[in-house]
C-alpha cells in the first residue's frame, strides 16, 4: 500500500482530475487483476489498448485511473491522472510501488540477438560462487538466492518485473542479472529502473514481425544503453558490426570485449574441442567448460562485467573454468552404444544457426556427418525461415525441416517457406517430416557412429505450441529417448 502521490514521483503528469491524495492497494495494468483500491494503467498495446478496459476496471473497484486520454464522462469517486505516456508511467509508478528496488540493488542488464540467457545465467552462477546472494532474470527461469520460478517472458511485464526485483531487494539480493529484451525496451517496460550497467552481445535478424524494419530492431536495443546514467557501465561486443552505434549516445563509461581487435577485455581461443575451450583472456589462460566461438565471447562479456563490477580478477577467472552453460544452449548428450552426439540449442535464428553449426564442424574429429533438425516459429518473422534452411544446407550432411512452435500457422507452410532457401544442389539430402518427434527420430536413426546430431530451435522448452494448444515437448527428453529407442 502506498499514496498516489508517491508512486506518481517521476512520471510525465499532463493534468489532474481528483487528488492524488489516496492510498493504492494496488497497481494493474491488466483490467482483470483489478481489485478494491486498484490503481489501473492504461497502456496501448500491440493487440488491445487498455482505454477500452477502463469503465471494466472502475466497475472492479480501481479508485485511480493513469491514462493517455480521459474518458469523456468522469465518474465521481474515482481518482484520474492524464499521463504522457502510460506505458512510461506503468514502469516507474511500479518501482515505486514496490520501494525502488534498484536503489539496493545492483541490476546489470544484458540485451542482444543471440547469447543474453547464456551471459545473464553464467554471472548469476558467478557472484553466486563468489558469495553474494544474487537474482536472475532470464527467458529459462528466474531465481531469487537459490529458489527458482518459472519464467513466461524473457523480460516480465513492468508490475512483475517490479514485484519480483521487490521481493528479490526484500530476500537480501545484492546482485541482479537480468535479460532485457527488444521488446521490452520498445514497451518500456523497464522504464524506472536503474541499471548499475548493461552489455550488448550482437545483433542480426530477428523479431521483425514486431518491429518491422531491421533499423526500429536496432533502436529498441539501444534504448538501454541510451538510457544509463554517468556511474553505470556499458559494455559491447567490438566485433559486432554494430559494436560500437550501441554505446554511441550513452553517459555510461564505455567498454569493449573482442576475440579480433583491441578492447578493454581481449580474448584469443587456444582450444576449442567438445570438452570446452581454452582462451586467453587478458593474456591469461583459463581452462573453461563451454563450447565454441561464441561461448568465447559470452565469458568475455561475463568476464568484463564481473570486472566493472570490482571483482577481483583472478578469483573471476578461476570460477569461469569451473562454470556451466544454460539449459538448452549447447546442450549435448552422448548416445550410450554408438556415441552420438546429440546437441539441444535454442538457436531460432539465421546467425544462431550458423555459430552453432560454425561450433560443430571445427570441433569433429573427423568426417563424422551432421545431422540437422531445425524448424521455424509460426506467427513470427517469415524472412528468416529461408535463410534459416540455407545455413543448415551449408553446414549439414544431412536436414530434416519440422515443426518448431507454429502457433496458428500451418507447419506445411512454415516448412515450405523455409525451403525456399535450399539450393537446387542441396534438395537430396533435405527431409521434410511436420511430426517433430518423428523428425527427431528418423535424425536419429539416419546417424551412425560417432555422427553429431543437432536439434535446433526450442532448447530449454518443454512445450510445442500448436494452434493455440500447448503440449509436453522436451527436445533432449525425446531425443533421449530416441536413443533407447533405437539401441543407439
Amino acid at each position: 500500500m502506498a499514496l498516489l502521490q508517491d508512486i506518481l514521483y517521476g512520471v510525465k503528469i499532463l493534468g489532474v482530475s481528483g487528488t492524488t491524495a489516496i492510498e493504492v492497494k494496488d497497481i494493474q495494468i491488466d483490467s482483470r487483476g483489478v481489485t478494491d483500491g486498484t490503481c489501473f494503467v492504461a497502456i496501448k498495446g500491440t493487440l488491445t489498448d487498455g482505454h477500452q478496459f477502463i469503465e471494466q476496471a472502475i466497475s472492479a473497484g480501481a479508485s485511480c485511473i493513469i491514462a493517455e486520454h480521459l474518458p469523456a464522462i468522469l465518474q465521481e469517486n474515482v481518482q484520474y491522472i492524464q499521463v504522457e505516456n502510460s506505458a512510461s508511467a506503468a514502469g516507474i509508478m511500479a518501482h515505486n510501488f514496490f520501494g525502488k528496488p534498484t536503489e539496493n540493488l545492483s541490476l546489470t542488464g544484458v540485451t542482444g540477438t543471440n547469447g543474453k540467457t547464456t551471459i545473464a545465467t553464467l554471472l548469476y552462477q558467478l557472484f553466486t560462487s563468489l558469495g553474494y546472494h544474487c537474482g536472475l532474470i532470464s527467458t529459462v527461469e528466474n531465481k531469487i538466492g537459490d529458489k527458482t520460478f518459472s519464467a513466461s517472458h524473457t523480460t516480465p511485464d513492468p508490475i512483475e518485473l517490479n514485484k519480483l526485483l521487490g521481493l528479490m531487494m526484500e530476500a537480501g539480493c545484492t546482485h541482479v542479472f537480468m535479460e532485457v529484451s527488444s521488446h521490452a525496451l520498445d514497451q518500456k517496460r523497464v522504464a524506472g529502473l536503474r541499471f548499475a550497467g548493461a552489455l550488448f552481445t550482437n545483433i542480426t535478424h530477428d523479431h521483425l514481425d514486431y518491429h518491422k524494419t531491421f533499423d526500429e530492431y536496432i533502436r529498441a536495443k539501444k534504448l538501454l544503453f541510451d538510457n544509463l546514467d554517468a556511474g553505470a557501465f556499458a559494455i559491447s561486443n567490438a566485433d559486432d558490426r554494430r559494436g560500437a552505434v550501441m554505446l554511441q549516445n550513452t553517459k555510461a563509461k564505455k567498454y569493449f570485449y573482442s576475440l579480433k581487435t583491441v578492447a578493454e577485455f581481449k580474448g584469443r581461443i587456444i582450444e576449442n574441442s567438445i570438452t570446452g575451450l581454452v582462451l586467453l583472456i587478458n593474456d591469461i589462460e583459463v581452462h573453461c567448460r563451454l563450447i565454441g566461438t561464441f561461448n568465447a565471447y559470452n565469458l568475455l562479456a561475463v568476464y568484463g562485467a564481473a570486472i566493472c563490477l570490482g571483482q577481483n580478477k583472478e578469483d573471476v577467472l578461476r570460477i569461469l573454468s569451473t562454470l556451466k552453460g544454460a539449459e538448452g544452449r549447447f546442450d549435448y548428450v552422448i548416445s550410450p552404444q554408438e556415441k552420438i552426439v546429440g546437441i539441444i540449442d535454442y538457436a531460432h535464428t539465421p546467425d544462431a544457426l550458423l555459430n552453432v553449426l560454425a561450433t560443430i564442424k571445427k570441433i569433429r574429429q573427423g568426417e563424422e556427418k551432421i545431422i540437422t533438425v531445425v524448424g521455424c516459429g509460426g506467427n513470427r518473422d517469415k524472412t528468416k525461415r529461408p535463410e534459416m534452411a540455407e545455413v543448415a544446407c551449408e553446414y549439414s550432411d544431412r536436414i530434416i525441416f519440422t515443426s518448431d512452435n507454429p502457433r496458428n500457422e500451418e507447419a506445411a507452410d512454415i516448412i515450405s517457406d523455409m525451403e525456399k532457401g535450399v539450393p537446387l544442389t542441396a534438395r537430396k539430402k533435405c527431409i521434410s517430416i511436420t511430426d517433430r518427434r518423428e523428425a527427431i527420430k528418423t535424425a536419429a536413426s539416419l546417424a551412425g557412429e560417432k555422427d553429431i546430431l543437432l536439434v535446433a530451435g526450442k532448447g530449454h522448452e518443454k512445450y510445442q505450441e500448436i494452434k493455440g494448444v500447448r503440449s509436453d515437448f522436451d527436445d533432449k527428453k525425446v531425443l533421449l529417448e530416441m536413443f533407447s529407442l533405437l539401441g543407439k
